[in-house]
């Protein structure tokens, strides 16, 4: 009965038409009136027309939850009809015989991972508490795990997590994903908490090897964008191995995940050779590629690469246009940069969005032509938000037009009246020409306000073991090491003729303490630390929160050269690769 020959016709629909014809059949046969066949009638119709699939809905005789779940789930896999699945649910609800059950609820969480049905999910969750009894089934558990990782409400996600007795292998990369997702951002940046999402993103992996259940390749994807925020080179080249060792395909998810962690590890080279060995290249990883090359200044080979993406007839999205103009803007290819922007519109068909105005300003800004950035700032037709405001308060600083500065401040602090950054910015500038008494009103203005400075932390990956350093840290077990290896690197640098830039420093202080608080910037602890620890013929990584001060970016050149070491440094805005007295910057950052 369960393999009668209507299923097969069923599946064969390929228009409303043909499917009319196979429901007529089975309502002259009777096949009809059975709850199962209906179930199945009522899903393909569903992808034919929504309106004729309630039609047969309000036809059938008391329906069971069983139909109303079918149908539920048929609309939810369609954005425009999750509206049908909702009302279908509110049906139940006022029903007077009819609750909702285990399989009413797995497809509705699945609809509210997505705008505007978001705000749906905890009013969901609250009848799933009301309606089911624990232990819930387990697609259940998933479901509601899937929905608050989307909602990012990563302890909802953990707590539900702990929740699940036995996790199988989709619970797994949901929590994996989760944790990777939350410390992922469009820059390079980083901070205490995504360093610690990403941190317990590795951890939950090495417990899922515990527990016997074998990655697949969305479980690496997730493990591989998490080494790639962290910038643990060991964890995402073991990720990189274990594809290998295993034979597992190579595809474009996993190979944009390793080309983009290779590039966010310091390895361009690494990652331009992966790129090269793919033999399934997809717009993402032309993105992650063209982003790679953008962080380490290299404008021109990102250029060229945004062209051949074009011949081989792949085409740019948003995110190409903001990785190629941001690899414009980084190597002062103004003018390249800007016909990117003009072709948005002209040549793609694509408006431009805020952060497309936000790589023009920042284009123009850099390299010095802030009235024409002020201009076309004010000239959009989109408000601009506080990213497009600091970017140019970044170049005013470049530059040293205080006038821009305060009035781009103005704008930051009535739209992000906390982030200490914006303040910092303006506060550089001032002590930039030693105006201590403007230096400290800006401090009494953060006083007032409550804002503290975001603390500067820098990371170093030693033998595969991340260490953390803040700036004028004494807690790490090397210290004293640390700090005379810092003596030692502060006399041969003064050998070498070296002159501390204290204009960096934002006190007005003692000559003399100021070079001391240079020399303990994060970054140089790190430094310092890896030549103690770590072996002479391998490169320094290191990742910093904030952008490299001026110093700090002059003395690691040098040390480069006096100590015969490559040193990569990944600040919150691109890469440096320094090397015998050069930085891959060419001081452009």
């Amino acid at each position: 009965m369960w393999n009668h020959p209507i299923l097969q016709k069923l599946e064969k629909c390929h228009s409303l038409n043909t499917l009319k014809q196979v429901h007529s059949q089975m309502v002259t046969t009777g096949l009809s009136l059975h709850t199962y066949y209906l179930s199945h009638l009522l899903n393909t119709s569903s992808k034919f027309s929504s309106a004729y699939a309630i039609t047969i809905f309000n036809c059938i005789h008391s329906p069971t939850v069983f139909l109303y779940n079918t149908l539920i789930s048929s609309y939810t896999r369609h954005g425009d009809q999750i509206h049908l699945a909702f009302s279908l649910y509110n049906q139940i609800l006022t029903h007077k015989t009819l609750q909702p059950n285990s399989f009413t609820f797995p497809s509705l969480f699945k609809a509210c991972r997505f705008d505007p049905w978001l705000q749906h999910g905890p009013p969901l969750h609250a009848h799933v508490l009301k309606f089911l009894q624990p232990p819930y089934d387990l697609f259940v558990q998933n479901s509601l795990l899937n929905f608050y990782a989307k909602y990012g409400k990563l302890c909802a996600t953990k707590y539900l997590f702990n929740q699940i007795s036995e996790p199988d292998l989709a619970t797994w990369n949901t929590m994996l994903a989760a944790y990777a997702q939350s410390a992922s951002h469009v820059s390079y940046s980083t901070n205490f908490e995504d360093a610690d999402m990403s941190s317990e993103a590795l951890y939950m992996f090495i417990d899922m090897q515990l527990s016997q259940r074998k990655p697949n390749e969305v479980t690496l994807v997730a493990l591989i964008s998490a080494c790639s925020n962290l910038g643990a080179l060991s964890q995402g080249a073991w990720a990189h191995g274990y594809v290998l060792r295993n034979n597992l395909e190579l595809n474009r998810f996993v190979g944009t995940a390793l080309v983009d962690m290779y590039s966010k590890c310091g390895c361009l080279n690494l990652a331009c050779q992966l790129f090269d060995q793919l033999s399934e290249r997809d717009t993402f990883c032309f993105n992650a590629m063209i982003g790679g090359f953008a962080v380490y200044g290299h404008g021109s080979r990102a250029l060229e690469l945004y062209r051949k993406m074009k011949v081989e007839g792949l085409v740019p999205d948003g995110a190409t246009i903001v990785v190629t103009m941001f690899a414009c803007s980084h190597s002062g290819m103004v003018e390249e940069g800007l016909e990117i922007f003009e072709s948005m519109k002209g040549v793609h068909g694509m408006e431009p969005k805020l952060e497309h105005y936000g790589c023009l300003i920042d284009l123009l800004g850099r390299a010095g032509r802030l009235k024409e950035a002020k201009e076309r700032l004010q000239a959009m037709p989109m408000k601009p938000n506080a990213i497009l405001w600091r970017s140019l308060l970044g170049a005013a600083k470049l530059h040293g037009n205080l006038e821009m500065g305060e009035a781009a401040l103005k704008h930051l602090t009535e739209l992000e009246p906390e982030t200490s950054g914006n303040y910092v910015l303006l506060s550089n500038m001032y002590a930039n020409m030693a105006r201590w008494n403007d230096v400290k009103r800006v401090r009494v203005q953060m006083k007032d306000r409550g804002v503290d400075k975001l603390p500067g932390f820098s990371l170093v990956d030693i033998n595969g073991a991340m260490h953390e350093f803040l700036t004028g840290d004494k807690a790490h077990p090397f210290s004293e090491e640390i700090y005379l290896k810092i003596g030692e690197i502060n006399r041969r640098l003064q050998e070498c003729g070296h002159k501390p830039r204290t204009s960096e420093v934002l006190f007005d202080v003692e000559e003399e303490d100021k070079e001391d608080f240079l020399s303990y910037h994060s970054e140089r602890l790190a430094i310092a630390f890896a030549l103690v620890a770590s072996p002479s013929s391998l490169p320094i990584r290191i990742i910093k929160n904030l952008r490299v001060c001026g110093d700090c970016h002059a003395i690691t050149k040098l040390i480069s050269m006096a100590y015969q070491r490559d040193i990569i440094v990944r600040d919150r805005n691109r890469f440096h690769h320094f090397k015998d007295g050069s930085c891959s910057c060419l001081d452009y950052w």
